[in-house]
């Protein structure tokens, strides 16, 4: 019997894996390309939503909790409670420039600003929690609906537990000292003191009497949502924010979320 010299049986050895992995490659590629042609299952729609879901919250929760989070986004940057409206109304006052008003402002809607950055991350379990208890007949309605539909799931599950959560948070950050060894509370006490001291000598004014944690509480969280819908949005427009293949199964086919 003739034998085949080494060097051609290594060869014909290399071919064979070669082939081999080449043919591994191809039959994953088909079944790939197989499971993407299939129907969406429930399990995938409900898999795809809860992991848009925790993509928008943790991206949103990271972008309104840094630095100038709401502060630098003119867009959710919390302003003055509308009861101070006749405090920047009437900022020009000689009285109240004199006492140096117009830095007492910027300080109280700086402070106001951190305080909401720094209570933001507490935001998340609640999320994870509202994530966890979706339904199939919850994800359905989330990818049949709007482009903001599943932010307004958000919205209608967790609001009412997200406030009543997050509100203790943020009267704890009023109280820290962020912005430049002062809180937001004493911030916004020595603005409304100033005011009143002029208030009680000009005719006509009403002195301002209001706690900011509630205010800063339903503002915040207003803000929250809106980062939310625009991340949503993302996932539902772009393909390159389906960052996974979850995302790409279920929201890369062009198919409203």
């Amino acid at each position: 019997m003739k034998h085949l010299p080494f060097s051609n049986l290594r060869n014909i050895v290399m071919a064979v894996f070669l082939l081999s992995v080449i043919s591994c490659d191809v039959a994953d590629n088909l079944v790939q390309v197989v499971n993407q042609n299939l129907p969406l299952t429930e399990q995938e729609v409900v898999s795809g939503l809860k992991e848009a879901l925790k993509v928008s919250t943790d991206t949103a929760v990271n972008v309104v909790s840094a630095i100038n989070g709401y502060y630098g986004d003119n867009v959710i940057k919390i302003l003055l409670p509308p009861e101070a409206d006749v405090i920047v109304q009437n900022k020009n006052n000689a009285l109240l420039q004199a006492a140096g008003i117009t830095k007492f402002i910027n300080d109280a809607e700086l402070s106001f600003n951190r305080a909401a950055e720094n209570a933001a991350k507490s935001a998340t379990p609640i999320f994870i929690n509202a994530i966890k208890s979706m339904t199939i007949s919850d994800a359905f309605n989330i990818l049949n609906g709007s482009d903001t539909a599943a932010t307004h799931y958000f919205r209608q599950k967790t609001y009412h537990h997200l406030r009543n959560s997050f509100k203790p948070q943020i009267k704890k950050s009023l109280k820290k000292p962020l912005v430049n060894g002062i809180s937001a509370d004493k911030a916004w006490t020595t603005l409304a003191d100033t005011y009143n001291e002029v208030a009680a000598i000009v005719p006509g004014w009403k002195k301002v009497n209001v706690q900011p944690d509630e205010y800063v509480t339903q503002k915040a969280l207003n803000g929250l949502f809106i980062k939310i819908a625009e991340q949503e949005k993302q996932i539902r427009n772009n393909p390159r924010a389906q960052v996974n293949d979850i995302l790409k199964r279920v929201f890369g086919e062009k198919i409203s979320f």
